[in-house]
């Protein structure tokens, strides 16, 4: 069982401006690395642990009509499902109390590899099928626990705490790319519309070990001359629902779900790690002034899916770092569903023009 402890380096890639991040890495009793991010350092003794097996990934297999690489993972059939508060596997561990993904009794920001992991650096080989191309689904699950609180979001946990989790990424996407991963993506899924299983405030991030279609995509348009930045500031005035310190959240023209709204820098950066003290503060804002907008706006926790958009491996020409919320409503009370056409064609059908979105949102 190892236990390392180390700072981050300053902002920023690593802490932010006179305050100093502390990460100690634990390796949990089934095998598993947990991180502990805090402004303090980790110091407390581990509680009880369980052991066991731990599932290693599933396998990968290529669509020939979609042109694109799925994942297969059947023992994820098995994870947990909405467990009460006492069962909270997110939760700090007690003395006496049920035993936990974390077993300290108090932590700022954790992250442990998924139990239910998708991908691993040691999958097991794929099934041959016939006429079927397949390959192993080398790569890496995380999970980003926020606070040790069961309830809050992205906006409740404060400035501070968003802060302290936008290093957090930054020093897991380091880690991830150095491992061999092609393309990193943090990411929130929120609410039971989005099919989230565990309440407590928490994120992911999938490390892949190939560039999936989307972020090809996108990376062909922005090698063809598509500049996100310029074309965002050209449109702000109709389509803009606030700024903070050089970063722009804009409800896209092209938005595909009602009330998309996504955070553009105005400068240009392949990633986070990019981005200045100020932008960095002004990112981790904006993050919290969103939820909290959406909350308002339909008058309850709002179902929606973050996804952090940072250049993959060997496609970084380019490149414009943005982040994006994707809602699960299209008015209070009422989801967005993603029905036939969406799902047999890809082409969305959306119910609210972006730019009255854009006005509502402002208005908040």
């Amino acid at each position: 069982m190892t236990d390392d402890h180390q700072t981050l380096p300053p902002s920023p890639t690593g802490s932010p401006a006179g305050r100093t991040v502390h990460k100690r890495t634990f390796t949990k009793a089934d095998g598993r690395p947990l991180r502990l991010y805090g402004y303090a350092p980790h110091t407390q003794a581990p509680l009880e642990q369980d052991g066991g097996e731990v599932a290693k990934g599933g396998e990968l297999r290529w669509h020939p009509l979609r042109r694109e690489w799925n994942v297969y993972a059947p023992h994820r059939q098995n994870r947990t499902f909405k467990p009460s508060a006492a069962d909270d596997p997110l939760a700090p561990s007690q003395p006496g109390g049920a035993r936990t993904e974390i077993p300290f009794t108090d932590f700022e920001v954790a992250v442990f590899e998924n139990k239910f992991t998708s991908l691993h650096r040691d999958a097991p080989a794929p099934q041959e099928v016939s006429g079927v191309k397949s390959a192993v689904a080398r790569g890496h699950c995380d999970v980003v626990v926020y606070t040790p609180e069961q309830s809050g979001s992205l906006h409740t946990v404060g400035q501070s705490r968003r802060r302290l989790l936008l290093s957090t990424w930054c020093d897991r996407y380091d880690d991830l790319f150095s491992q061999g991963c092609h393309f990193v993506l943090p990411f929130e899924s929120r609410g039971d519309a989005v099919g989230v299983t565990l309440h407590h405030p928490h994120g992911q991030i999938y490390a892949f070990p190939f560039v999936p279609k989307v972020q090809r995509d996108a990376a062909a348009g922005f090698q063809s001359g598509y500049d996100m930045a310029a074309h965002m500031a050209e449109v702000i005035g109709t389509y803009g629902v606030t700024e903070a310190g050089g970063i722009d959240a804009v409800c896209p023209p092209f938005a595909r779900f009602p009330y998309e709204t996504t955070l553009v820098p105005r400068r240009a950066v392949k990633g986070p790690w990019e981005f200045t003290e100020d932008e960095a503060d002004s990112f981790a804002h904006l993050l919290g002034d969103m939820t909290r907008r959406y909350d308002a706006l339909f008058g309850q926790t709002t179902p929606y899916m973050l996804s952090l958009h940072a250049a993959p491996v060997g496609l970084e020409a380019d490149w414009q770092f943005h982040a994006s919320f994707y809602p699960l409503m299209r008015a209070p009370g009422r989801i967005k569903y993603l029905a036939s056409v969406e799902q047999s064609t890809g082409a969305f059908t959306v119910d609210v023009m972006p730019d009255r979105a854009a006005r509502e949102l402002r208005a908040l």
